[in-house]
């Protein structure tokens, strides 16, 4: 009895502390996906600074590996990238402004900065930002999404 509790306290620390572990859910604490309501929120998020991994999804099996992935990596990446899961299905005009056929698929939004030229505007109180986008042709792991950050120069930690 007293072997079988040691082995589970081990079991429970190895899932808590290693970041390799793959054989039981880890503890990842609350969900830190944000689910998409609004190109609104959208935008605000981006003006918060952070890059935003971005994963249009459809009801698919690989879309539920997706979101186990999504949790993993939100979780590991927290609080210098954001990850965000859109469901095109309820918001089918964001998804099919990204022109993309297959789905589900996943970019990264980053470096948000006010356009140098504003050019005609009709509405004074609108500002233009522009964002950097890279699609994800990566593995798709927290490891996958670590090697991408590390690629492209994006701070993913306290450590880069």
């Amino acid at each position: 009895m007293e072997e079988q509790s040691l082995f589970s306290k081990f079991l429970v620390n190895l899932r808590s502390s290693c970041k390799y572990y793959t054989g039981y859910p880890k503890d990842l604490g609350p969900s830190r996906v944000i689910h998409f309501t609004s190109e609104r929120e959208f935008v605000q998020l981006l003006h918060q600074g952070y890059p935003v991994v971005v994963a249009f999804t459809i009801k698919s099996n690989y879309s539920k590996h997706l979101d186990k992935v999504l949790e993993e990596s939100a979780a590991e990446f927290y609080p210098h990238v954001k990850f965000l899961r859109v469901e095109c299905p309820k918001y089918p005009g964001f998804c099919i402004t990204r022109q993309k056929k297959e789905y589900p698929f996943v970019e990264i939004f980053h470096s948000p900065e006010q356009a140098a030229a504003q050019g005609r505007v009709a509405d004074p109180t609108i500002t233009k930002y522009s964002v950097k986008v890279l699609p994800f042709n990566y593995d798709v792991s927290a490891y996958g999404f670590r090697e991408f950050f590390k690629r492209h120069g994006i701070r993913s930690s306290d450590l880069n």
